[in-house]
């Protein structure tokens, strides 16, 4: 009875761990597929909101500039992998978008942390305006793509 177990255990993990590796080599999206800004504002919306909102808004448009600006020879919106642009997905590619993926999810943690201690310092109007311009940013990204 024991022995049964045992075994079925060991075939369980075999399974699963089979069906891990093979979402591994799954080729992945060059922008951050959580990237997305909910809502765009104008400057009356913005004025009515408290500057906890504000702060909030603004860290997040930084977030979704930094997770697509520096990529749109590639691509400006999630979902386009590098089997799609035909890069190999090889491992070599693989473990290079994975580099680039850490080493933004670090940076955007040292920024969020600065943010958040310095940021409520500001002006609440230069907040606006910074949040406008933002998003100014983000909806040319949009025109950009249809450039092409």
């Amino acid at each position: 009875m024991k022995i049964k177990t045992i075994l079925m255990s060991v075939g369980l993990f075999l399974v699963v761990g089979i069906g891990f590796a093979q979402k591994k080599n799954d080729p992945k999206s060059i922008i951050n597929d959580q990237v997305s800004i909910k809502k765009y504002y104008n400057k009356e919306e913005l004025e009515r909101l408290p500057k906890g909102d504000l702060l909030t808004l603004y860290i997040e448009r930084i977030e979704t500039l930094i997770e697509t600006l520096p990529y749109i020879a590639f691509a400006t919106k999630p979902g386009i992998t590098m089997s799609s642009l035909g890069i190999p997905n090889d491992s070599d590619n693989r473990k290079i978008l994975e580099a680039k993926f850490e080493a933004t999810e670090d940076y955007l943690e040292a920024i969020e942390e600065f943010h958040g201690k310095i940021l409520p310092y500001s002006d609440t109007s230069k907040l606006i305006s910074a949040i406008l311009f933002y998003e100014d940013v983000l909806k040319s990204l949009h025109q950009y793509g249809d450039y092409n």
